[in-house]
Formats: structure tokens, C-alpha cells, sequence
């Protein structure tokens, strides 16, 4: 199975090439930027696939793990959930652009700035743990 793994890997690593370095020889056509977005959104759709269809295996085969699985899982809706309430909370304001004008859909602004809230919530999340892994391994060396 590793095997097939890593021929299937190379095989992406090498259509991706290839297909960036079409785009690159096109000078950046329509044409080729399109097939390339298709791709990196078929690739990515396949991860978020893989991803999930691996944890839902691994909870099966492994029941032991399901709280750590049900943790995250409540643990993401907790964020996203944060992230909307405070989103739908205000009214967005029309964000100016670089030719002049402004992005005033209020529909594309709020799921803009549910992604800045969920980034800034997550980052926040990250240095707390770090800084709690850091102190707890100072407690446990001074022990």
C-alpha cells in the first residue's frame, strides 16, 4: 500500500508540474489558468475527502480515540460558530479595492471576515499552546 501511496504522490507531484509549466510556456493564457485552478481545486477537494474519510476510518478501527475526535471536532464548530456569531453581530463595511472602488457584496465581505476571525482565533489558540507547552516543560524540568 506505500508503495502505490508514493507512485499515486509522484504521479500529482508530476501533473501539477506539468501542468504549471504549461501555464508558464503559455505565458499565463486563459486557457492554462484555468486547467490549473480546476486542478489545485480538484486536489484540494480530494484532501478535504482523504482527511475526512481517514479519521472517520481511524475512529472506527480505533474506538479508544473517539473523545480526542469528538473534541476536535466540537472544538472547530466552537470556532467557526464564534467566528459567524461575531461576524453577524455588525454590518460590514464596503472595503476599498485597488482600482479605485470598493467590494461592497455583504455576502463576500462576511465570509471574508469569518475566515479573518477563525485565522485570528486559531493563531491566538497556537501561541497559548505553545506557551503552555513551553511553561509546563520548565515546571517539569524544575521537578
Amino acid at each position: 500500500m506505500k508503495t502505490v501511496l508514493k507512485v499515486l504522490l509522484w504521479v500529482l507531484i508530476g501533473v501539477t508540474a506539468g501542468l504549471v509549466g504549461w501555464a508558464v510556456y503559455e505565458g499565463g493564457s486563459d486557457q492554462a489558468i484555468s486547467c490549473n485552478l480546476i486542478w489545485g481545486y480538484s486536489l484540494l477537494a480530494l484532501a478535504v475527502v482523504g482527511v475526512i474519510c481517514a479519521a472517520l476510518i481511524d475512529t472506527f478501527t480505533h474506538p479508544s480515540g473517539l473523545l480526542k475526535t469528538l473534541l476536535g471536532v466540537v472544538i472547530v464548530v466552537a470556532v467557526v460558530g464564534t467566528s459567524v456569531g461575531l461576524v453577524l453581530s455588525n454590518e460590514p463595511l464596503p472595503v476599498p479595492n485597488s482600482a479605485g472602488g470598493v467590494f461592497d457584496n455583504p455576502f463576500e465581505l462576511r465570509i471574508s471576515e469569518i475566515g479573518i476571525y477563525v485565522t485570528y482565533i486559531v493563531s491566538a489558540i497556537a501561541v497559548l499552546v505553545v506557551v503552555f507547552d513551553v511553561l509546563s516543560g520548565l515546571v517539569r524540568k524544575v521537578k
